[in-house]
């Protein structure tokens, strides 16, 4: 057997902010991708999956018992393919900020749900909300608090824009220029994130009253104000837009920023060759980065490997 293709995702703006209903960007990213699959001759990655999947599958056993009106599955046929050696096959990078559980739970929604709620269908907002809800409680089974953003941009593989927890709709984006000279890239950090502590120390933050006003104030307030601009197509404002919520981040994030990354992070500020930002929950995997000029940045960035997302 082999399963339909999920692809990872990136969330261009809202990390963070969307736990304190800021707006989110959600992009399908294509380049990594995975399937349910079963195999004759499974190799240790694949056993290792088949180890987790047979957790998730009891875990989702107890969600539909305790909420048969969220979602049901047919549980039979889960545990049955388990049991014979099904794994999931993914090229997506664990703990780097590209959605690798969220593929995950998509497939197994996808194959395994009943009553579910396709792409084909009028995607009204409450189905939207419905199905990132479902998803919110699967995934958590990975993480402790899930959004359900993740496998809901995997499960529908088009952008979503989220205008606070209880408004969050489809959209488009303004069309990639190929030989543009601008850029967003992942920069690799060559380190696993673990998003688990990255949002206990988040919350720990929200504790304090500062910090609870730098998010007001400025995160979210350039979050939204990035987003407008990038859905408008407005480069140039969000590029200065962009270095704002950069110096944000690296002054008051600090503890979701690698800490060989901290100079780099103010390099960028200074020179304008390029601004950084988290991707995803930080402490590793990729950051997000920002460029007017993506042979500038590179050669900036010479010693790291930059992988482009989108041009213009």
């Amino acid at each position: 057997m082999k399963g339909p293709l999920f692809y990872s995702k990136i969330l261009l703006f809202g990390e963070y902010g969307i736990i304190r209903d800021s707006k989110g960007l959600a992009i399908p990213y294509n380049f990594y991708n995975g399937a349910l699959k079963k195999s004759e001759e499974p190799s240790d990655e694949a056993i290792a999956s088949n180890k987790s999947l047979r957790s998730f599958a009891s875990y989702l056993e107890v969600l539909h018992t305790q909420q048969p009106d969220l979602v049901t599955f047919d549980l039979e046929n889960l545990k049955n393919d388990v049991e014979t050696g099904m794994y999931f096959d993914s090229s997506i990078p664990q703990g780097y900020g590209v959605g690798s559980s969220g593929a995950l739970v998509a497939a197994i929604y996808d194959k395994y749900a009943k009553n579910k709620i396709t792409v084909l269908e009028n995607l009204t907002r409450e189905k939207l909300l419905q199905l990132k809800n479902i998803f919110s409680q699967m995934e958590s089974f990975f993480h402790g608090k899930s959004s359900g953003l993740d496998p809901l941009n995997s499960y529908l593989s088009i952008p979503i824009l989220i205008n606070s927890k209880d408004n969050i709709q489809t959209t488009g984006i303004p069309t990639q220029s190929l030989d543009g000279k601008g850029a967003v890239f992942l920069l690799d950090s060559g380190i696993i994130g673990e998003t688990a502590p990255m949002i206990s120390i988040f919350m720990e933050s929200l504790k304090d009253k500062g910090f609870r006003a730098m998010l007001k104030n400025q995160f979210v307030k350039y979050t939204d104000i990035c987003i407008d601009n990038f859905l408008h197509g407005d480069m140039k404002s969000l590029i200065g837009n962009t270095k704002k919520l950069s110096k944000v981040v690296l002054n008051n994030f600090k503890p979701m920023i690698p800490e060989q990354f901290h100079g780099i992070w103010q390099h960028g500020i200074d020179t304008n060759d390029y601004y950084l930002k988290l991707c995803g929950s930080g402490g590793g995997g990729y950051i997000l980065g920002f460029t007017e000029d993506l042979e500038r940045a590179k050669a900036s960035l010479k010693d790291y490997k930059l992988e482009v997302v989108y041009q213009f």
